[in-house]
């Protein structure tokens, strides 16, 4: 997987963007009710913030995408996608692996929904382990 690469995402990459984080949503169970429109909107103030989302290729393939908090301490994951496809076949591994060396960090944060069993099972291969429970009251 030597052509696997990170590319730092700009304004041209709002569609694209946009598109896998509606995937995002969809496969967690996010109970997220944002048009496409209004995730656009709210990606774009991300990435003209204090966030950097990177698109991973493989090739000429997206194969998925992060969106990092680079102003925390320890950083912060926010989103982190592998398109459907491409699953289970070491690209969730190395896209992270590449953020850590180009972030030059060893601590970092992600949180992941309760029922999210893939998700929990994918982050603790990688070493995470559990610090808190987030709760909600709802009714």
């Amino acid at each position: 997987m030597d052509t696997f690469v990170l590319k730092l995402c700009s304004d041209d990459d709002l569609d694209l963007l946009t598109e896998l984080n509606r995937q995002l949503i969809e496969d967690e169970g996010h109970e997220n009710p944002m048009s496409k429109a209004a995730l656009k909107q709210r990606m774009k103030h991300f990435i003209r913030t204090h966030y950097k989302a990177f698109l991973f290729y493989q090739g000429i393939y997206c194969v998925g995408y992060a969106l990092m908090d680079v102003n925390r301490k320890p950083l912060y994951l926010r989103h982190f996608f592998i398109c459907r496809p491409f699953r289970r076949k070491g690209y969730g591994t190395i896209a992270f692996q590449k953020l850590m060396e180009l972030f030059g960090t060893r601590d970092i944060d992600v949180e992941v929904l309760f029922w999210n069993t893939h998700g929990i099972e994918f982050w603790k291969s990688l070493g995470f382990h559990e610090r808190s429970i987030y709760m909600r009251y709802s009714k």
